[in-house]
């Protein structure tokens, strides 16, 4: 029998964050990154809005050296967010709201994904080249890539069926 999603706060909390990397994240911080090559020279594009430009600029000059400086293995993790994560997280999060247990492997495929990115970006916050000045704000902003992806693995590898519980037949 299928746990209504208000009972699933757990989930809950992977709806949101499914949601924040969906319409922040992927389409509107990596868009800057893949419509934007120089971000010391450029013009501002349809989308993201300027002030949308302006902030993750902002964000990059004064914490995270590595989003201004766009070396080409970097370009390609926000293509991999682009093209993969964003539709993932489109179908996830019907998935998710709905009890589809088809999620639960794509889940832990895209968690583990997304952990590996994410530990080749913080080294080159922690020591790279475009080691970050601002380390534990970096961190801190980051935090949740790694947290919930763990989640999410525990979550759905842990449970066959992670949407659905025995029916119990009442004597």
């Amino acid at each position: 029998m299928l746990v209504p999603l208000r009972q699933r706060r757990r989930d809950i909390a992977i709806l949101a964050f499914f949601v924040v990397n969906l319409l922040f994240v992927t389409y509107i911080i990596d868009v800057e990154q893949n419509v934007i090559a120089d971000p010391y020279h450029f013009e501002y594009p349809v989308w993201p809005l300027p002030f949308m430009v302006d902030i993750i600029h902002w964000w990059g000059n004064n914490f995270d050296p590595v989003l201004m400086a766009r070396p080409m293995w970097w370009r390609m993790t926000i293509w991999i967010d682009s093209l993969f994560f964003g539709p993932f997280y489109m179908i996830a999060i019907y998935a998710y709201i709905k009890g589809r247990e088809w999620i639960r492997i794509p889940s832990i495929i895209y968690a583990s994904v997304m952990l590996t990115n994410v530990t080749i970006i913080l080294g080159e916050e922690i020591g790279g080249p475009y080691a970050s000045p601002q380390l534990g704000w970096v961190l801190l902003a980051n935090a949740s890539w790694v947290i919930f992806p763990l989640f999410i693995i525990y979550r759905m590898w842990s449970e066959e069926h992670p949407f659905t519980r025995d029916a119990v037949i009442d004597r």
